[in-house]
């Protein structure tokens, strides 16, 4: 992710997304931790059930952050 978000700042890009399920519980620790926050939800039917889908946005042009060490709740 520290790659990845480098590259994406050094090419000049102003923000970042990410879609995820709300039942991955350690992707969304992962997406905090860089300081991406959650932008919206919506309901989905995919691989035969019902989920939630999230849009994660991180405003690249902030100071970027190293991620939190902290595994709290998910």
């Amino acid at each position: 992710m520290e790659k990845c978000l480098g590259f994406a700042r050094a090419a000049g890009y102003a923000q970042g997304a990410l879609w995820i399920n709300d039942v991955l519980t350690a992707a969304r620790r992962i997406c905090r931790s860089f300081g991406f926050v959650l932008a919206d939800e919506e309901r989905h039917h995919s691989y035969g059930q019902d989920l939630v889908g999230q849009n994660w946005t991180l405003d690249l042009r902030a100071a970027a952050t190293r991620p939190a060490t902290s595994d709290g709740p998910g």
